[in-house]
């Protein structure tokens, strides 16, 4: 890292917070603030759902698993996500436009108080937003670490900056300033992803390299399935991926109640899915040869960071760690905004009757606070992340396992064949995913896959066998109304 490389980095920076103060003149109100009263263009929301479901990891887990089993990392998570999009386009995603307009909703829980009840509503509300409180936390900390790679600054210091900056731009400016900030990183991204693309290219021997250079790979690097990452692995993600990218983790539900008919926020679940089937074979191209440029590489998650520093001049180092940057702070920023929301209209209400009925200026207020508050909490979190040790990354798995639990409930209940499963429904659903998680991580070995999958699958088939058992008992009328509305384009 010289000058160049930090005035590069220096500049995005700046650019992020302009972004920021100006979208504050936007808002006016908390519905501005969290969902953009409805009026995001469609492709501003399908390119922020996509970046938003990016993270440092990428560049780090993902990469070495590129560098070690190859192609199968793009079949089994960036072209899983694609087909759930493309399928939840037409199944999952209309309806959280419609709750917006029929039923006013800024958070992607409000509506389970009326779909179910709010003891229902806010058990997951209360789980997801705490052990969301560590999941970021951890998110600033993974930023710090990739900062300190790059430039040898102290952790804390990584943290602080990146926290602060985001608690700036989030604050004042709100889901404009998430999306717009999403748009800059996008492009950002794009530019640093496609000079690593033709750097590695040309090093390769040129545009014959992309189908010549599997031959000086190990033979199961070109396979669409590898070992552990085999079809039930691919599958299960399909599953999770389908929950995920359609709503289920919060800030992207967030992406489509903000567009502003159910057709554009179909076309934005294109967008994203047609972007994750197109732009990973661009991207993971370089961590696909990082075996021929670097056969022996002791830690294959350092591939990408490795290439960069030694394959780059500089000036395009600064540049590719704005990215790495970016992709992470999308995310966190994304979950700040969501997670607010959630506080805001969920949790807060049912606590006392006197944030029910605030002006507008009031609710444009107290969701800054809100904000404020969780995001410190947050960066309070990264910096205690060392002290934490095992705990936080324990936390942290559990809030992945708990993803497809709350999903089941929060995603199929919005569907008309759903709609016999009550608040009772949702209450065991979460509870079996959540007990056959504890199992299968502390009771007995069921591999990576079975790990990951039987929690969601375990919910799944009671949530379905509920629906099916039940398919006599009567509805109550306000679920059924609901039904009905959100029939409705």
């Amino acid at each position: 890292m010289i000058l160049i490389d930090w005035i590069v980095i220096g500049a995005f920076f700046l650019v992020i917070l302009a972004i920021g103060l100006w979208s504050a003149g936007k808002n006016k109100n908390s519905r501005d603030f969290f969902v953009a009263s409805g009026k995001m263009p469609w492709w501003l929301a399908g390119i922020s759902h996509h970046v938003s479901g990016y993270s440092g990891a990428v560049f780090v887990a993902y990469a070495g698993i590129a560098y070690t089993h190859g192609f199968t990392i793009y079949v089994w998570w960036a072209l899983t996500i694609a087909i759930a999009l493309f399928t939840g386009a037409t199944l999952i995603v209309p309806y959280w436009n419609r709750l917006r307009r029929y039923y006013d909703i800024q958070s992607p829980l409000e509506y389970l108080a009326v779909r179910y009840n709010l003891p229902a509503q806010q058990l997951m509300a209360w789980s997801g937003v705490i052990l969301k409180l560590f999941d970021v936390g951890a998110k600033w900390a993974a930023i710090a670490i990739l900062l300190r790679e790059f430039t040898g600054l102290p952790l804390s210091y990584g943290i602080l900056i990146s926290g602060g900056i985001s608690l700036i731009y989030i604050t004042a400016g709100g889901l404009w300033a998430v999306i717009l900030t999403d748009f800059a990183q996008f492009i950002v991204q794009v530019v640093a992803g496609l000079i690593m693309f033709v750097v590695a290219l040309t090093r390769l021997g040129g545009i014959s390299s992309i189908w010549e250079m599997w031959d000086q790979l190990p033979p199961a690097n070109n396979d669409l399935f590898h070992a552990p990452y085999d079809v039930f692995f691919a599958l299960t993600f399909l599953i999770i991926n389908f929950l995920s990218y359609n709503g289920g983790t919060w800030n992207l539900a967030t992406r489509f109640i903000s567009a502003g008919d159910s057709r554009s926020a179909r076309r934005s679940a294109y967008l994203s899915g047609i972007l994750y089937l197109v732009w990973p074979l661009i991207l993971f191209f370089p961590m696909w040869a990082a075996p021929i440029f670097y056969p022996d590489l002791a830690d294959p998650n350092t591939s990408y960071a490795v290439m960069t520093q030694e394959l780059l001049p500089n000036g395009l180092i600064g540049l590719v760690l704005a990215s790495l940057f970016a992709n992470t702070l999308t995310m966190t920023s994304s979950d700040a905004n969501t997670i607010a929301s959630v506080i805001t209209r969920d949790i807060l209400p049912s606590l006392s009757a006197k944030f029910k009925q605030l002006s507008e200026s009031g609710s444009l207020r107290l969701a800054r606070i809100t904000t404020v508050a969780f995001t410190l909490m947050t960066i309070i979190v990264a910096l205690q992340a060392e002290s934490f040790g095992g705990v936080l990354g324990l936390i942290i798995s559990w809030f992945a396992a708990l993803l497809g639990p709350i999903a089941v409930p929060m995603l199929l209940g919005l569907l008309p064949w759903y709609k016999h499963c009550d608040a009772k429904a949702a209450i065991i659903t979460i509870i079996i995913g959540f007990s056959m998680f504890v199992l299968t991580r502390y009771g007995f070995e069921v591999g990576q896959a079975g790990q990951i999958g039987l929690p969601v699958l375990s919910s799944l088939l009671f949530y379905t066998g509920y629906a099916l058992a039940s398919r006599g008992k009567k509805v109550k009328d306000e679920v059924e109304a609901m039904m009905e509305a959100l029939k409705h384009e």
